[in-house]
Protein backbone atom coordinates (compact mmCIF):
# COMPACT_ATOMS: atom_id res chain seq x y z
CA UNK A 1 0.00 0.00 0.00
CA UNK A 2 1.54 3.60 -1.10
CA UNK A 3 0.47 6.02 1.18
CA UNK A 4 2.63 9.51 2.13
CA UNK A 5 3.45 9.88 5.78
CA UNK A 6 4.92 13.00 7.72
CA UNK A 7 6.45 11.84 11.00
CA UNK A 8 4.83 14.14 13.86
CA UNK A 9 5.78 14.64 17.80
CA UNK A 10 3.07 13.17 19.72
CA UNK A 11 2.95 15.91 22.15
CA UNK A 12 2.03 18.75 19.52
CA UNK A 13 -1.33 16.51 18.34
CA UNK A 14 -4.79 17.93 20.35
CA UNK A 15 -7.91 16.42 19.37
CA UNK A 16 -8.30 19.85 17.84
CA UNK A 17 -5.53 19.26 15.30
CA UNK A 18 -6.76 15.59 15.16
CA UNK A 19 -9.99 16.66 14.16
CA UNK A 20 -8.87 18.96 11.58
CA UNK A 21 -6.27 16.09 10.14
CA UNK A 22 -9.45 13.95 9.72
CA UNK A 23 -11.47 16.72 7.86
CA UNK A 24 -8.17 17.38 5.26
CA UNK A 25 -8.33 13.52 4.89
CA UNK A 26 -5.18 12.21 6.74
CA UNK A 27 -5.17 10.15 10.10
CA UNK A 28 -2.07 9.23 12.44
CA UNK A 29 -0.51 5.71 12.68
CA UNK A 30 2.23 4.90 15.40
CA UNK A 31 5.30 2.71 14.15
CA UNK A 32 4.45 0.02 17.05
CA UNK A 33 2.88 0.44 20.51
CA UNK A 34 5.25 1.16 22.60
CA UNK A 35 6.75 4.14 20.07
CA UNK A 36 5.80 7.72 21.62
CA UNK A 37 5.60 9.24 17.86
CA UNK A 38 2.95 9.64 15.58
CA UNK A 39 3.25 10.04 11.87
CA UNK A 40 0.35 11.80 9.29
CA UNK A 41 -0.92 8.77 6.68
CA UNK A 42 -2.18 10.09 3.51
CA UNK A 43 -2.92 6.51 1.12
CA UNK A 44 -3.01 7.14 -2.90
CA UNK A 45 -5.58 4.72 -2.76
CA UNK A 46 -8.14 4.88 -0.14
CA UNK A 47 -10.22 2.27 1.28
CA UNK A 48 -13.69 3.24 1.60
CA UNK A 49 -16.99 0.82 2.11
CA UNK A 50 -20.23 2.31 0.19
CA UNK A 51 -22.82 2.52 2.51
CA UNK A 52 -25.46 2.25 -0.26
CA UNK A 53 -23.91 -0.48 -1.90
CA UNK A 54 -22.61 -2.42 1.54
CA UNK A 55 -22.26 -6.21 0.11
CA UNK A 56 -23.87 -8.32 3.21
CA UNK A 57 -23.64 -11.98 2.55
CA UNK A 58 -26.67 -14.35 3.17
CA UNK A 59 -24.71 -16.16 5.80
CA UNK A 60 -24.09 -13.26 7.60
CA UNK A 61 -27.11 -11.93 7.23
CA UNK A 62 -28.64 -14.67 9.09
CA UNK A 63 -26.15 -14.39 11.89
CA UNK A 64 -27.07 -11.07 12.46
CA UNK A 65 -30.83 -11.23 12.36
CA UNK A 66 -30.39 -14.38 15.37
CA UNK A 67 -28.75 -11.79 17.74
CA UNK A 68 -26.50 -14.01 19.28
CA UNK A 69 -24.41 -11.16 20.50
CA UNK A 70 -25.72 -8.10 22.85
CA UNK A 71 -24.84 -4.94 20.47
CA UNK A 72 -24.14 -1.77 22.23
CA UNK A 73 -23.16 1.60 21.03
CA UNK A 74 -20.56 3.63 22.89
CA UNK A 75 -20.69 1.42 26.13
CA UNK A 76 -16.92 0.62 26.80
CA UNK A 77 -14.36 2.79 24.52
CA UNK A 78 -11.64 1.66 26.68
CA UNK A 79 -12.44 -1.84 26.18
CA UNK A 80 -12.56 -1.29 22.70
CA UNK A 81 -9.38 0.27 21.78
CA UNK A 82 -7.57 -1.85 24.36
CA UNK A 83 -8.63 -5.07 22.46
CA UNK A 84 -7.97 -3.20 18.94
CA UNK A 85 -4.67 -2.85 19.91
CA UNK A 86 -3.85 -6.34 21.37
CA UNK A 87 -1.62 -8.39 19.24
CA UNK A 88 -3.20 -11.16 16.77
CA UNK A 89 -1.32 -14.11 14.84
CA UNK A 90 -1.46 -11.86 11.55
CA UNK A 91 -0.20 -8.67 13.35
CA UNK A 92 2.02 -8.86 16.48
CA UNK A 93 2.70 -5.52 16.32
CA UNK A 94 -0.11 -2.69 16.66
CA UNK A 95 0.02 1.08 15.49
CA UNK A 96 -2.49 1.74 18.34
CA UNK A 97 0.25 3.87 21.10
CA UNK A 98 -0.75 5.34 23.89
CA UNK A 99 -1.00 8.76 22.65
CA UNK A 100 -3.14 7.99 20.16
CA UNK A 101 -5.43 6.31 23.35
CA UNK A 102 -5.45 9.49 25.35
CA UNK A 103 -6.86 11.55 21.81
CA UNK A 104 -9.17 8.89 20.70
CA UNK A 105 -10.49 8.57 24.68
CA UNK A 106 -10.37 12.88 25.08
CA UNK A 107 -12.51 13.05 21.11
CA UNK A 108 -14.77 9.93 22.86
CA UNK A 109 -15.99 11.96 25.72
CA UNK A 110 -17.14 15.12 23.56
CA UNK A 111 -18.71 12.77 20.91
CA UNK A 112 -16.84 12.55 17.87
CA UNK A 113 -15.39 9.11 18.94
CA UNK A 114 -17.79 5.62 19.07
CA UNK A 115 -17.94 2.14 19.62
CA UNK A 116 -20.15 -0.35 18.38
CA UNK A 117 -19.62 -3.41 20.51
CA UNK A 118 -20.60 -6.90 20.82
CA UNK A 119 -21.05 -8.83 24.12
CA UNK A 120 -22.36 -11.98 25.45
CA UNK A 121 -23.03 -12.98 28.68
CA UNK A 122 -21.48 -10.05 30.31
CA UNK A 123 -17.68 -10.06 28.05
CA UNK A 124 -16.89 -7.99 25.62
CA UNK A 125 -16.31 -10.51 22.10
CA UNK A 126 -15.94 -8.01 19.22
CA UNK A 127 -16.54 -4.04 18.32
CA UNK A 128 -15.06 -1.54 16.49
CA UNK A 129 -13.93 2.24 17.02
CA UNK A 130 -14.53 5.24 14.91
CA UNK A 131 -13.72 9.06 14.26
CA UNK A 132 -17.22 10.46 12.91
CA UNK A 133 -17.02 14.31 11.79
CA UNK A 134 -19.72 15.56 9.31
CA UNK A 135 -21.42 13.00 7.76
CA UNK A 136 -18.10 10.65 7.68
CA UNK A 137 -17.48 8.23 9.34
CA UNK A 138 -13.52 6.72 9.77
CA UNK A 139 -13.11 3.49 11.03
CA UNK A 140 -10.19 3.15 13.06
CA UNK A 141 -9.79 -0.16 13.85
CA UNK A 142 -11.94 -3.85 14.57
CA UNK A 143 -11.45 -6.93 16.71
CA UNK A 144 -12.94 -10.21 17.28
CA UNK A 145 -13.10 -12.82 20.07
CA UNK A 146 -15.73 -14.90 18.88
CA UNK A 147 -16.49 -15.64 15.05
CA UNK A 148 -18.27 -12.85 13.45
CA UNK A 149 -18.43 -10.55 16.36
CA UNK A 150 -16.73 -7.70 14.47
CA UNK A 151 -18.34 -8.54 11.61
CA UNK A 152 -21.67 -8.06 13.17
CA UNK A 153 -20.57 -4.77 14.61
CA UNK A 154 -19.59 -3.39 11.22
CA UNK A 155 -23.59 -4.26 9.52
CA UNK A 156 -24.87 -2.16 12.56
CA UNK A 157 -22.15 -0.06 11.86
CA UNK A 158 -23.61 0.34 8.21
CA UNK A 159 -27.18 0.28 9.65
CA UNK A 160 -26.52 3.58 11.96
CA UNK A 161 -24.60 5.54 9.56
CA UNK A 162 -27.60 4.74 6.99
CA UNK A 163 -30.44 5.88 9.14
CA UNK A 164 -27.96 9.03 10.63
CA UNK A 165 -27.81 10.37 6.85
CA UNK A 166 -23.90 9.35 6.98
CA UNK A 167 -22.78 9.11 2.99
CA UNK A 168 -19.00 7.74 3.45
CA UNK A 169 -17.15 5.20 5.46
CA UNK A 170 -13.73 5.47 5.33
CA UNK A 171 -12.08 2.04 5.80
CA UNK A 172 -8.43 4.05 5.25
CA UNK A 173 -7.02 0.71 3.02
CA UNK A 174 -8.15 -2.07 1.56
CA UNK A 175 -8.13 -5.05 3.14
CA UNK A 176 -8.75 -9.04 1.78
CA UNK A 177 -11.57 -8.96 4.76
CA UNK A 178 -13.13 -6.03 3.77
CA UNK A 179 -13.04 -6.45 0.42
CA UNK A 180 -16.09 -9.42 1.07
CA UNK A 181 -18.09 -6.31 2.15
CA UNK A 182 -17.82 -4.05 -1.03
CA UNK A 183 -14.60 -1.99 -0.59
CA UNK A 184 -13.43 -0.32 -2.80
CA UNK A 185 -9.93 1.79 -3.66
CA UNK A 186 -10.83 5.72 -4.05
CA UNK A 187 -7.58 7.59 -5.85
CA UNK A 188 -6.62 10.50 -3.65
CA UNK A 189 -8.53 13.10 -5.71
CA UNK A 190 -11.63 11.55 -5.97
CA UNK A 191 -11.65 10.92 -2.17
CA UNK A 192 -11.33 14.44 -1.29
CA UNK A 193 -14.50 14.99 -3.16
CA UNK A 194 -16.21 12.49 -1.42
CA UNK A 195 -14.79 13.67 2.13
CA UNK A 196 -15.55 17.49 1.26
CA UNK A 197 -19.18 16.46 0.10
CA UNK A 198 -19.86 14.30 3.33
CA UNK A 199 -18.39 17.21 5.36
CA UNK A 200 -21.24 19.42 4.20
CA UNK A 201 -23.76 17.18 5.23
CA UNK A 202 -23.48 16.43 9.07
CA UNK A 203 -24.60 12.83 9.90
CA UNK A 204 -26.95 11.93 13.25
CA UNK A 205 -25.11 9.23 15.05
CA UNK A 206 -27.82 10.02 18.03
CA UNK A 207 -30.55 9.25 15.35
CA UNK A 208 -30.96 5.88 16.99
CA UNK A 209 -30.64 6.22 20.66
CA UNK A 210 -27.70 3.71 22.58
CA UNK A 211 -30.73 2.89 25.02
CA UNK A 212 -32.55 1.67 22.10
CA UNK A 213 -30.16 -0.57 20.23
CA UNK A 214 -31.04 -1.76 17.12
CA UNK A 215 -32.21 -5.79 16.49
CA UNK A 216 -29.97 -7.64 14.27
CA UNK A 217 -33.84 -7.58 11.83
CA UNK A 218 -33.44 -4.03 11.92
CA UNK A 219 -29.61 -3.60 11.12
CA UNK A 220 -30.16 -5.87 8.15
CA UNK A 221 -33.43 -3.69 6.79
CA UNK A 222 -31.79 -0.40 7.00
CA UNK A 223 -28.86 -1.92 4.60
CA UNK A 224 -29.30 -1.75 0.54
CA UNK A 225 -31.18 -4.01 -0.86
CA UNK A 226 -29.14 -7.61 -1.88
Amino acid sequence: MKARSIPVRSPAITPEIMLRAYAAGIFPMAETADDPNLFWVEPELRGVIPLDRFHLSTRLARTVRADRFEVRVDGDFDAVIAACAEPRPDRPETWINHRIREIFGALFRIGHVHTVECWRDGALVGGLYGLALGGAFFGESMFHRETDASKVALVHLVARLRLGGYSLLDAQFQTAHLAQFGTQEVPRAAYRGLLERALAKPGDWAIWGPDRPLSGAQAVAALPPR
